[in-house]
Order: structure tokens, then sequence, then C-alpha cells
């Protein structure tokens, strides 16, 4: 065939075939997409992604990141008039009430009035995942809305640390590109349902997106923060940072600093002692001892475990709630 014939010729067929991996891109695309809102100010200024889990009368329920909340209200800060806004798919906007947000899960959920309803996100879960499974990540990455983007799960049960210090446990790590905006936004799996929360990227790496996984744990925080507003949290009042093993001891939580008047100065707690247990469990690190002061030690004694030069002391400290900020 000469080039001019080549060239002429059409190549387009009158009912083109999608291949498979198309397929089932365009159809997490097709129904998941009207579900995914964005989030930001009115004047355009900040923003991140969201998806709607819930409608109730005339009200939508969504889930997005604590820090695209957080940020925006920084952002809005001295700026009458400046409510979050959110924007759906089919480019109407309205005004969004943060019922609540949680630094430590990096999940926040909003609510806002809609005239029609909405398309609502099927929740699935992520302990069903394995490492190579397609998903679909949809946000508004720089500003771009409604993107979409496929990759792999690249692995699992991997952990990141938040903006409050604490550990993420059990990410989902994803080489679908995840960029500034896409925060807040769905990951998907090939049935369309939102087994992730598209949460962090790695500054400087390509391929390297991570999304909060949709767990019995991910219920748990979202149905308080609808109930409750809040996560409760227990406080101790120390500063730690991991400690490696010594002797018999497997690692430990060595204490830096101890707040005044905190539940760990009342309990006897010192500068240098490593906390190697507590509530009859082990603390290997600083990471432990945070997942025990959960909601069910604020106000309850509980048996500390201390190493403080070569000996091991026991002392009773009586949590008390974590501050809101």
């Amino acid at each position: 065939m000469e080039i001019f014939e080549n060239l002429s010729a059409s190549s387009r067929l009158e009912n083109a075939q999608l291949d498979a991996y198309s397929r089932a891109v365009r159809d997490v695309t097709e129904r998941l997409e009207p579900a995914v809102i964005s989030v930001g100010l009115p004047d355009g200024r900040g923003g991140g992604s969201g998806v709607i889990v819930g409608i109730e009368g005339d009200s939508a329920t969504a889930i997005t990141n604590s820090h695209v909340v957080r940020g925006l209200r920084s952002r809005r800060a001295g700026n009458s008039g400046g409510d979050i806004q959110v924007t759906l798919s089919d480019g109407t906007s309205a005004a969004a009430e943060v019922l609540g947000d949680d630094p430590p899960s990096d999940l926040a959920v909003i609510r806002f009035d809609t005239e029609e309803e909405p398309t609502v996100a099927t929740l699935g879960d992520a302990g069903d995942l394995v490492v190579g499974q397609l998903v679909v990540a949809i946000g508004n990455p720089l500003g771009f809305q409604r993107s979409v983007t496929a990759g792999v799960v690249s692995a699992l049960g991997r952990s990141i640390r938040g903006e409050s210090g604490r550990l993420i446990e059990n990410v989902i790590q994803t080489d679908a590109a995840i960029n500034p905006g896409n925060s807040g936004g769905p990951l998907a799996d090939a049935s369309a349902r939102v087994i992730g929360i598209n949460t962090a990227i790695i500054g400087g790496a390509q391929g390297i997106g991570f999304a909060v996984p949709v767990s019995g744990t991910f219920r748990r925080v979202v149905f308080t923060l609808v109930t409750e507003g809040r996560v409760r949290r227990a406080y101790l009042g120390v500063v730690v940072e991991s400690r490696q093993a010594r002797g018999e001891f497997e690692g430990g939580a060595g204490v830096r600093n101890v707040a005044p008047n905190s539940p760990a100065e009342r309990a006897g707690v010192k500068p240098g002692d490593v906390i190697v247990g507590m509530k009859g469990e082990p603390v290997h690190s600083n990471d432990d001892l945070l997942n025990l002061l959960d909601a069910s030690s604020i106000g309850q004694d509980a048996t500390l475990r201390v190493l403080r030069g070569n000996k091991e002391r026991s002392l009773t400290v009586r949590p008390r709630e974590q501050p809101a900020e």
C-alpha cells in the first residue's frame, strides 16, 4: 500500500469495540464519576476532591480528607463569606458544612444541600484487594475537574505518617496517577466500589500514591464523625520517640518530655524513662503507645510499665481526653 493511499484510508470502525481493560476503566468512570465532587472555596482558592456516600432528604453526605478541609479553613481565615463550597459533576455548586474531621486518619465528612438527588458511591472493602489488581482514581488534580487515572495496587499494608504525627496504618499504595487536588477523591476497584480515599503522594516520586483503606476502622471513624463530630482519643502528655531493643525488651517508647500537670507527670513518668508496656500490652515503639491511647483509655486507670535506668517500674496512669487542637 502506498503512503498516500494509506493516509487517505479511514481506519475508524463503525462500531469500535474497546478492549477489556478500557471497558473496565470506562465502566468504573460512568458509574462512579457522578458521585465525585470538588471541594474548595467560592473564589477558587485551595481545593481537593470528595465522594458522596449518603443522602438524607435534600442533603448529601460526602467523605474527603481532613487535610483538605483544614487547609481550606486556614485559607478562608479572615475572609468573610469564604465558606467551603462543593461542585458536583453537573457543574452545580453548594455551600458545605464540615460535620467533623479526624487528622490521625486523615478523614473528614461534609454535608451539603442539593436540588437534585445525586449519585451515591458504593463502599467496598480494602481487605479484598490483592497486589496487581486494577484500581481507578477520580478527582480534581491541579484544578482539572473529574480527571480519571488508572493503575494497579502496588502494595498493601503500608504505613504513612499523617499531619498529626500518628501513623495511618494499612494504607493502599498505587501507581494510579495522584496529584494535588486528588486528595479526598475515591480509589475504586473494577466494580466501581470505593476501596480507598486518596490521601498522599511522595514529593519528587512518580507512580507512588497512597489511599486510606475502606475498612472496619474507616467505617467506625466516619460513623463517629457523622454522629459526634470528632473521634475521641486518650492523652498522656508525653513526647516520645521509638527506642531500639534493649536486653529482654524489644524496644519501647522513650520519653523526651513530660507536660506539666499532665496524666503522665501525675503518674510519676520522667524524661529518660522508656515505656515498654501499657494496659497489659507490650509497647515496642511510639506507634504502639499511640495505638493504645484510644477512647476506651480515657478516664481509666492503667498500668504503665517503664524502664528507668536498668530497673523496671510499674506506674498507675489515668489518661484524659486529648484536646481537640
